[in-house]
């Protein structure tokens, strides 16, 4: 099912400033189908973009502001797959594979998504190598990041868990060593699989030893080097 907020915004392709890099390799002609075959929207902290099991009927491109990736399991415990930034696609994996998402997409900040007609985006696709081209990229390197990520998840001390997490806002999310947590703690928790509690101690670990400092969601990081060498070691 496709979630459309109250105001739909249309304009042209051609002029946006946020286009992504599969869209960047477009034709003007190609712009000018997209732009009659895709509409934006925005939706406020916390409201989902889309729901799991819904129907695949669109492509939604993430312009402006941060998704939360995440499904739940079978005692409806939440976990995290992956914090979305902008100018990315949602759900580029079920759209490959079948025609239900796979994964629910939730709001972190308000957010800016453009709905692509399936049928559209599917022609550039095929019709379009260096489209196609930059989507596969896009689609392998989520996969190996998150692959790499889970991998480190299960392998990996407390210590080494949250390392992992504050260097992925770091450097992956956010490219800065100063930032606010998008996640709280408990999310956090459901990220890296451990607890809540395990988590805050873990932080005011790293910021009793000067790692880094803390101010509510503001993360501060004052030793770059001992935080890379903590996930290291795991």
């Amino acid at each position: 099912m496709l979630i459309q907020p109250k105001d739909s915004i249309f304009s042209n392709c051609e002029i946006c400033t946020d286009k992504s890099c599969a869209v960047q390799t477009l034709s003007r002609d190609d712009l000018a189908l997209l732009s009659d075959n895709y509409h934006e929207t925005s939706f406020e902290k916390g409201e989902i973009i889309l729901s799991k099991g819904s129907f695949v009927d669109h492509v939604v491109y993430l312009r402006r502001g941060l998704v939360k990736e995440y499904g739940k399991g079978e005692h409806k415990q939440e976990y995290i797959l992956q914090v979305i930034k902008p100018q990315s696609y949602l759900g580029l994996h079920s759209i490959f594979s079948n025609s239900s998402n796979h994964y629910s997409y939730m709001a972190l900040t308000n957010v800016t998504v453009c709905y692509i007609k399936l049928p559209v985006f599917s022609k550039f696709i095929k019709e379009n190598g260096r489209f196609s081209y930059e989507i596969l990229s896009s689609v392998c390197n989520d996969s190996l990041r998150n692959y790499h990520r889970f991998i480190d998840q299960h392998q990996k001390k407390i210590f080494g868990k949250v390392a992992d997490a504050l260097l992925y806002f770091s450097s992956v999310i956010f490219e800065s060593s100063n930032f606010t947590l998008p996640l709280s703690r408990k999310e956090i928790a459901h990220m890296i699989g451990t607890s809540r509690e395990s988590v805050s101690k873990q932080i005011c670990g790293f910021e009793a030893d000067q790692i880094i400092k803390v101010n509510g969601r503001s993360i501060f990081i004052l030793d770059m080097e001992k935080l890379k060498q903590i996930s290291r070691v795991g």
